[in-house]
């Protein structure tokens, strides 16, 4: 009796800590090298009135180099702010245990692009990609984020990142203080 006690608290205790497996969006070796790239995840949802914004996040690794790909949609029927990536964009992540990571955006403009939907809606889509550097990549494994501060061209925005939440775009629960710690693993 106490073996089967003992194996099934084993068995529990695998299950509860068991990392997830990696989705990948694309995942290619050939003769060129290596490309992968997480599913796009939700780590930031506005709806207020009759504006909304959503920020994705996806891993990729390409040749080696781990990339953070932010996409940012914004959806309003009144005049949306461009904020535009440049090559001195970059996005702090302020982790809980008081450190901060910094990422630096690839040399390419991008001030996203609009797209008027049938319900009058005006939609901008923009995505930048940014570059880990090795000082405090390590962290982002262990510790939680708590805030990201995003610094365009010409502004700065802060979002604070959530422990959890459902999301009203697609009813999921989404974790995205604990997206690094997560998902790190599948681009190394």
């Amino acid at each position: 009796m106490k073996y089967l006690l003992v194996t099934a608290l084993c068995l529990i205790n695998f299950s509860l800590f068991a990392q997830k497996p990696c989705e990948y969006a694309t995942n290619v070796t050939d003769s060129l090298g290596t490309y992968k790239i997480t599913k796009e995840y939700l780590v930031s949802e506005k709806v207020f009135g009759g504006n909304s914004s959503y920020i994705f996040y996806s891993l990729a690794l390409t040749d080696g180099i781990p990339t953070l790909t932010v996409q940012l949609i914004q959806k309003s029927k009144d005049f949306m702010k461009a904020n535009c990536f440049d090559k001195d964009s970059k996005i702090y992540l302020q982790l809980q245990n008081g450190k901060i990571v910094t990422l630096n955006h690839i040399d390419q403009e991008n001030c996203g692009s609009m797209v008027r939907d049938d319900k009058g809606f005006d939609n901008r889509v923009k995505s930048g990609v940014f570059v880990f550097l090795k000082e405090n990549y390590e962290d982002l494994k262990k510790s939680p984020v708590s805030l990201m501060r995003i610094k365009y061209l010409t502004d700065v925005e802060d979002v604070i990142i959530r422990k959890e939440f459902t999301a009203e775009l697609d009813g999921k629960m989404y974790y995205p203080e604990t997206y690094f710690i997560e998902n790190l693993r599948c681009v190394e």
